[in-house]
Formats: structure tokens, C-alpha cells, sequence
């Protein structure tokens, strides 16, 4: 096999790579005569199949396989000769491919940049630390005993936010009922959240047996399309009053909710808010550590990474534009301004990406088949009833799999590498966190 480079522009790399057709013949040969010894064709005995024949019927499908494998193959051994890491797929372009000629073909192929590896020791950090306050559990039990509560009716006198007004309603538009627009006995929590932006908060003030005309318009994307966007009007006769009774901070609301004692129940929502404030703080230091390795990366990225990563953000991107729920930072700009912000985000994950992948590599970084294992579980776990099916699908799909592993992968990345930055822990309160995260 011969092998010239005849391009070396960046991470691009060409070769043109020549087959010996003495070689390509003799793989054909050999094919043919493994075909020779098992093929059945009427009027000749099995293994008496004469060349000629074989040729006639097989050759031409034989040559295109022995091809195809000699590409491969030869592909393979430059890669693997000339220590090259690509970033995708080689393109392979076929030259000269005749009958009894040698075969020729071009192969383009985009190699991995050197990574250097950053001074990790150099990278100072703060990890946020927030514990849960007495406060913080009381209000969570505040919520919990809150959903527990049951409606009872009151005395007769003006309501109040957050109590619920038993009343009967119609609404018309331009003096006309519409279809949807009335109700019997309905309950309607005075400035919670009504079927209609202005339509419950009037109500606070309002007694058992008195009526009210309430003006609204409904939202430019309320679901039914023959009211949105209109003005409507809808006359309301409250009938009768009800708060919300909520039950005892007690053993009896723990047991409501499967817990065992009220105690239990402050301490897994002691645990419940710590590990959700663990995980604000994570996310808070790794994406100040990731910030911190992107100023220190500054390798080229392989153009056909950068691409496809791209197209998938811009693909999302058009979805929101055609669906108006573009980002709130993005609007009004135009698509020239909005496609090289894009692309410099992926740009920077492209990067980040290689170099996660490059210390993970360098350090021996594995993600071991119980992790996997777990991982799967958990993720079948989600879907009750189906957790077979979800396991079935990771064992026939190694690409799902792959889909398990790179988080955990970069997760255990990250971990290294915190261990060896200048961190520095700093108490905050559970508020602080959530604004810095």
C-alpha cells in the first residue's frame, strides 16, 4: 500500500492511498473460492463449481465487497500508522477503482487538536454553602399541612386574598354568552389563579350574595382561538364563603403524607432542602469552573464538530423563533447577529467538550459497568410499570447507554479536577444561593 500526504492545512489532513491491484485481486480470489466450496448450483456437484461460473454469477458483487473492505482496511492502517486521532468520520473518495487496475481513492480526514493540559492548581473557586434554617423547614411544612387543608365554610362577611368565594358567573362578549363562559356553585380563590388574568383578584372585598361586574381580556394565546385576544365581561353572584382549614403540625399530618412521625417528617425535609441546596451550590462551582478552563483553552476546534454542534442549537433556536418564545436576550436581533452568537457558544461547549474528554483520558478517568448499572435503574425507575422495557431498550441501544455514561463521565471530571483548584467554602443564605446560582 502506498501512502502520500497531500494536504496538511490546520487539523485537515489528505492522503491519497493506492492499493496494489495484485492485492485486491488475490482478497477476490479468496472470496471466490470460499463461495466455490459451499455454493449449491443445479448440474454441478457441491465444491465443482467451475471458476469460470462462479465469476459470472458472483464477481461483480464480490468485487464491489472486496472494495469496500480494502478502503476500510487501508483507511485503518493510515489512521493507525500515522498516529492520527480523528475528530469524524474519514471521507473517502474514490479515484480508481477498475478491473485489474490498482485501487485508488483520496481520504480526507479531520484529526483532534493538542490539548494542553491547564494548570488546575492555578484555578481559585468559592463553593457556596447554604444550610436549612428553622424558618426554612417551617415553611415547608407550612406548604405540606397547606395541601392537606380542606375547605370549610364561614360566616357571611367580605373576603379576604387567599379564601375562596362559592359563586355562580356568566360572561358575555359584546353583550352575548359564549360557550364556556358560565358556571354554577364554582369555587374561585379570591387573587389566585383564575381561568382569566383579572378575573378572581376584583373579588377580595366581596360578601356571600352580592354580585359584580368584572371586566377582562382574554390572553393573545389563551387555547380556544375564538376568544383570544377579546374583551369579555362577566357578571359574578357569590354565593357562599370557605378558608382553607389547615390540619395540626402533629404525628397525624406526617402520617397523611407515609411518614412515620411528625419528627421523620422535619428530618427528610431537613435532607430534602440540603441536598436540593448541595446541588445549587454544584451547579454554581462547576459552572465557575468550566468559565475558568474556557480562558484557559485556547486549541483550535475541528470545523465538523463545530458544525454539527451548531446545526443542533440553531435547529432549536429556528423551533423558537417559528414558535415566538424566542430568548428575551435575543430578541430583535437579526438572524446574522443571533447565528454568530450561536456559534460561538458552540464554539465554547465544542471545547470544553475535547478538553473534559482530553483530562479524562490523560488521568485515567473511567466510568466503571456498576455505574452504568445504576444509572440505568434509575433511569427505568421513572417509567413505573415499564422499568423492563426502559432496561431492554439500554441493552439493544449502545448509544442510549452512551447517553448514561458521558454525564457521569463529566461529573467525575469535574470532581478531579476540584480537587486539585484552590477552593474556598463561604456560608450563605439559602437566598444568596439561589441568586448566585
Amino acid at each position: 500500500m502506498q501512502v502520500t500526504e497531500v494536504s496538511n492545512d490546520g487539523l485537515k489532513r489528505a492522503y491519497s492511498v493506492v492499493v496494489p491491484a495484485t492485492d485486491i485481486a488475490a482478497q477476490k480470489s479468496k472470496r471466490l473460492a470460499a463461495i466455490a466450496k459451499d455454493i449449491k448450483i443445479p448440474g454441478f456437484r457441491p465444491g465443482k463449481v467451475p471458476a469460470s461460473v462462479i465469476q459470472q454469477r458472483y464477481g461483480q458483487a464480490v468485487m464491489g465487497e472486496v472494495l469496500e473492505a480494502s478502503v476500510q482496511d487501508a483507511s485503518e492502517k493510515v489512521v493507525s500508522e500515522r498516529n492520527l486521532r480523528p475528530a469524524a468520520q474519514p471521507k473517502i473518495e474514490l479515484v480508481n477503482f477498475a478491473e485489474g487496475a490498482d485501487l485508488e481513492f483520496r481520504m480526507d480526514v479531520e484529526v483532534l487538536p493538542e490539548i494542553p493540559m491547564p494548570d488546575f492548581a492555578s484555578i481559585a473557586l468559592t463553593r457556596l454553602k447554604a444550610t436549612p434554617t428553622d424558618e426554612d423547614i417551617e415553611k415547608a411544612l407550612e406548604t405540606i399541612a397547606r395541601r392537606q387543608a380542606t375547605l370549610e365554610e364561614t360566616e357571611s362577611r367580605p373576603a379576604a386574598r387567599g379564601e375562596v368565594l362559592v359563586a355562580d358567573f356568566v360572561g358575555t362578549i359584546d353583550g352575548e354568552a359564549f360557550q364556556g363562559g358560565s358556571g354554577t356553585d364554582m369555587p374561585i380563590e379570591v387573587g389566585g389563579q383564575g381561568f382569566i388574568p383579572g378575573f378572581s383578584e376584583p373579588l377580595e372585598g366581596m360578601s356571600p350574595g352580592e354580585t359584580r361586574v368584572v371586566d377582562v381580556t382574554f390572553p393573545a394565546e389563551y387555547g380556544a382561538q375564538d376568544l383570544a385576544g377579546k374583551a369579555a365581561q362577566f357578571t359574578i353572584t357569590a354565593k357562599a364563603l370557605k378558608i382553607y382549614s389547615k390540619p395540626a403540625m402533629d404525628d397525624e399530618l406526617a402520617k397523611k403524607i407515609g411518614m412515620e412521625s411528625f419528627e421523620k417528617l422535619r428530618e427528610a425535609i431537613m435532607l430534602s432542602l440540603q441536598n436540593e441546596y448541595d446541588q445549587q451550590s454544584r451547579l454554581r462551582i462547576k459552572r465557575a469552573l468550566l468559565d475558568a478552563l474556557a480562558e484557559r483553552a485556547a486549541f483550535a476546534v475541528p470545523d465538523s464538530l463545530l458544525d454539527g454542534e451548531f446545526s443542533t442549537i440553531w435547529q432549536r433556536v429556528e423551533a423558537d423563533m417559528k414558535a415566538g418564545k424566542l430568548d428575551g436576550d435575543d430578541v430583535g436581533k437579526d438572524e446574522e447577529t443571533l447565528r454568530a452568537d450561536y456559534r460561538a457558544i458552540a464554539e465554547r461547549r465544542v471545547r470544553l467538550g475535547l478538553l473534559l474528554t482530553e483530562i479524562g483520558r490523560t488521568n485515567n478517568i473511567q466510568v466503571a459497568n456498576e455505574e452504568i448499572s445504576r444509572a440505568m435503574y434509575a433511569e427505568a425507575q421513572r417509567y413505573p410499570g415499564q422499568e423492563k422495557m426502559v432496561l431492554e431498550f439500554f441493552q439493544k441501544n449502545p448509544g442510549a447507554i452512551e447517553n448514561l455514561r458521558s454525564p457521569i463521565f463529566e461529573e467525575k471530571v469535574v470532581d478531579f479536577m476540584l480537587e486539585l483548584a484552590k477552593v474556598d467554602e463561604k456560608s450563605v443564605t439559602a437566598e444568596e444561593l439561589a441568586a448566585a446560582a
